[in-house]
């Protein structure tokens, strides 16, 4: 398929069950993406995991463009990589990895049920759209609960850290919305996974020599679990998950296929209980279906 071809695939959203099976594909990889950067800080710098994972994935995708002989993204579409290279290449990376020395994965996660509605209010701010009352009541709701719990959360276990890491989760929440929300609407043009891979691309002159230069004196105590968490969030949360999240976006339609990011907290949830052994309470259970109701609310009325 030509490049033309798959941007006005991209451009042209065709709600199939292909789109849906995609999306879900996506939100799956995503959901692994917290559990495993707790493992990798566990023995890793925050700062050098972020940016070897951009690297690994940015080489990775150079090697994907070069094979496929894709043309470079015209002038006028630089400024929206960047956006969203800095969302999702940098911002999120490295913000939940600082975030998740503070806070178990579990306690992160709920935080990250704010990203569906993140992402919506990122995409009327770019698109322009206009939503009824009755969405943003809904959002407000969302939000307060999440942020309620956060600090009750914070106040029970009795310090200041808990805090600090769930500022530096709301803020990768934010930047990440409006990553996806520039790559959705970047897509259109571009096309689905051209999308990633040329963020990545255009990260890697920064993203390499900060690798090396950052390289941790000393690797021999690393254990098995940290390197396993780089190569998850390296390959699948960087990259792989993202191809299929983007071409799930072009195939079933942003709208559409978007709401498939309210599973990914209680898959996320499930995912740190298995892998991690961290205890998910009644409550955060509790506050994660109810955001998800309130999310599911906003996107039925807007």
């Amino acid at each position: 398929m030509t490049s033309s071809a798959q941007a006005a695939s991209a451009s042209t959203p065709v709600h199939s069950s292909q789109g849906w099976l995609n999306g879900l594909i996506g939100v799956v990889i995503f959901s692994g993406s917290l559990p495993a950067t707790r493992l990798a800080v566990l023995d890793l710098p925050p700062v050098w995991l972020t940016v070897a994972r951009a690297s690994i994935a940015g080489l990775l995708a150079l090697v994907v463009v070069l094979w496929c002989r894709q043309p470079r993204p015209a002038r006028s579409q630089m400024a929206s990589l960047a956006v969203v290279a800095g969302g999702v290449v940098l911002g999120f990376p490295l913000l939940t990895a600082l975030a998740l020395q503070h806070v178990p994965a579990a306690h992160s996660i709920v935080l990250v049920a704010l990203l569906p509605l993140c992402t919506a209010v990122c995409g009327v701010w770019r698109g322009g759209e206009r939503l009824r009352p009755a969405f943003w009541a809904l959002s407000l709701l969302g939000a307060a609960l999440v942020l309620g719990f956060a600090l009750w959360a914070a106040w029970q276990q009795g310090g200041e850290t808990s805090f600090v890491g769930d500022g530096l989760m709301l803020l990768a929440v934010a930047v990440c919305g409006l990553g996806y929300a520039e790559g959705a609407k970047l897509s259109r043009s571009l096309g689905g996974w051209q999308v990633i891979s040329w963020a990545l691309v255009l990260s890697l002159p920064v993203m390499l020599p900060l690798t090396l230069w950052l390289w941790p004196a000393d690797l021999s105590a690393v254990r098995a679990p940290a390197w396993w968490g780089l190569a998850y969030v390296a390959l699948f949360s960087m990259w792989l998950g993202f191809v299929f999240w983007y071409r799930g976006l072009a195939q079933g339609g942003i709208a559409a296929v978007g709401q498939l990011q309210l599973l990914q907290p209680l898959l996320g949830l499930a995912l740190a209980a298995w892998l991690l052994g961290e205890a998910v309470s009644p409550a955060m259970l509790a506050v994660t279906v109810a955001v998800i109701a309130c999310v599911a609310g906003a996107k039925r009325v807007a």
